[in-house]
């Protein structure tokens, strides 16, 4: 099962990684670092490392302002558009936990054709439709609504697997403990 949540959690990382390449890489990277919840086999370990994350909080700030800025936006999907699909084969392979099982050239092509075909999603028919639509004026709007999707997903994609283990073992221990009527005999 664990395997399993891995697997989903990477496709779920990979695809908010089309739509921003460092928010996912950061929230694996805190995740890691701070908490029991993810641990990163090497080379992927790297990520957890501080100064890695120094740089993706950098990187995370210019492509949030880069990408609210008119015409800016347009020149950053672009130059994401070799990046974002990156990020996601990154994430998907260091995430997984299914190295092991899955061969690293699987998970990093699964990750880049995620996160690459949500990025031209995004900058090939979403975008220049809100440009076309608004002006140019409701891209700042959708570009915060992206990045806001993009942790939410990140998160989601990582607590997930644990909350339905939590959840799991709740509803076990309740049916364990439920209270047995007299004269009926127990199915444990």
């Amino acid at each position: 099962m664990s395997w399993l949540n891995g697997v989903l959690a990477a496709f779920g990382l990979s695809a908010s990684a089309g739509l921003n390449a460092y928010i996912p890489l950061l929230v694996v990277a805190l995740t890691a670092r701070y908490t029991p919840w993810l641990t990163l086999n090497p080379p992927w370990d790297v990520l957890a490392d501080g100064r890695v994350i120094a740089v993706l909080v950098l990187l995370a700030g210019v492509e949030f302002f880069a990408d609210k800025i008119p015409a800016v936006n347009h020149l950053n999907d672009f130059v994401q558009s070799a990046i974002r699909p990156v990020a996601g084969a990154i994430v998907f392979a260091a995430s997984s936990n299914a190295i092991g099982q899955v061969h690293p050239v699987l998970a990093l092509v699964a990750g880049l054709l995620v996160a690459g075909g949500v990025h031209a999603a995004k900058s090939a028919v979403i975008r220049p439709a809100v440009t076309v639509a608004t002006g140019g004026a409701g891209n700042p709007v959708v570009s915060f609504l992206e990045d806001v999707v993009a942790l939410v997903t990140s998160l989601l994609a990582l607590l997930i697997p644990a909350l339905f283990a939590a959840a799991a073992i709740l509803l076990v221990a309740a049916w364990l403990s439920r209270p047995r009527r007299p004269g009926r005999p127990s199915t444990v």
